[in-house]
This record gives structure tokens, C-alpha cells and sequence, in this order.
């Protein structure tokens, strides 16, 4: 299975990625970029927060378990030297929901981490993680079913 992205330069150090359809804009702070977009690092912590977040979700909702919202924060440092790769990533998820059970969002968080996020598996060979779970019970009312 191939992914193809085209990235096309606009200015500067400004460039423009196209995937799917979707555009991303990319740059880097002044002085060497007008800061029009994120850094290409960036986007790889952005990446897996999304690939981790979306797996959790997904496993929770199988799981049966009435997940309401997840966030996920990433922090990566980076390696001094180049090619300044990350070398510690610290990952936080945020997760709230009704009667949530801590064991099945470990189990998610699990299974992400060490079976089903690529990203994160990847970036595994290079980067020591670090992750935390914090659980918010919601207490709104579950929506009335209308039938």
C-alpha cells in the first residue's frame, strides 16, 4: 500500500504539501521564514498525535465505552546534532467520558502504541517515550434516544 504527497514551493522557505486532496502549509519562523505555516517536524507530532488519538477512539468505541472526547498532546526534544531527530517524545491523553473503565483506556492506549500507530512505531527508533493517561468522568446527561 503507497501514500503520495506532493509538496510544491511557494517562497521562501514556504512550501505547500498536497495529500488527498487536502493542502498543508509549511514554513518556519523568521529569519529564515515568514512563519506561514508548521514546521516539518512539527507535523510528524502532530501526525502522531493524530494516528494514536484516532486508534484510541477507535478501540474504545469497540470496546463498548461511552468515550465523549480525546486529546492527545505530544512534546518531542530533539537531538542537538543533525539530523536532529526526536529523541524523546512524551505523549499525554486526555480522555473523558460516561463510566469510563481506566483498564480499557490503558488497553487502548496499549495496543496503539505498540500494535497499531505506525507513526509512533516508527518514530520508536529513534525517540524514548514517555506516555500519561488522565481520565475525565463526564457527567452531562447521555442525549435522549428519539425514536
Amino acid at each position: 500500500m503507497a501514500n503520495q504527497v506532493t509538496v510544491t514551493w511557494q517562497e521562501g522557505m514556504h512550501f505547500e504539501g498536497l495529500a488527498s486532496g487536502h493542502t498543508v502549509q509549511m514554513d518556519v519562523p523568521p529569519p529564515n521564514g515568514q512563519n506561514l505555516g508548521v514546521g516539518p517536524m512539527t507535523l510528524v507530532l502532530v501526525a502522531l498525535g493524530g494516528c494514536t488519538a484516532m486508534d484510541v477512539v477507535h478501540i474504545l468505541q469497540k470496546e463498548r465505552q461511552d468515550v465523549t472526547g480525546v486529546t492527545v498532546q505530544v512534546r518531542g526534544e530533539k537531538a542537538s546534532d543533525y539530523p536532529m531527530v526526536y529523541t524523546d517524545i512524551e505523549v499525554v491523553y486526555q480522555v473523558r467520558g460516561r463510566d469510563l473503565a481506566r483498564p480499557a483506556v490503558e488497553h487502548a492506549v496499549h495496543l496503539s502504541e505498540t500494535k497499531y500507530c505506525s507513526v509512533g512505531i516508527m518514530l520508536g527508533k529513534t525517540a524514548r517515550f514517555t506516555t500519561r493517561i488522565e481520565i475525565e468522568q463526564d457527567t452531562t446527561p447521555r442525549p435522549a434516544v428519539s425514536g
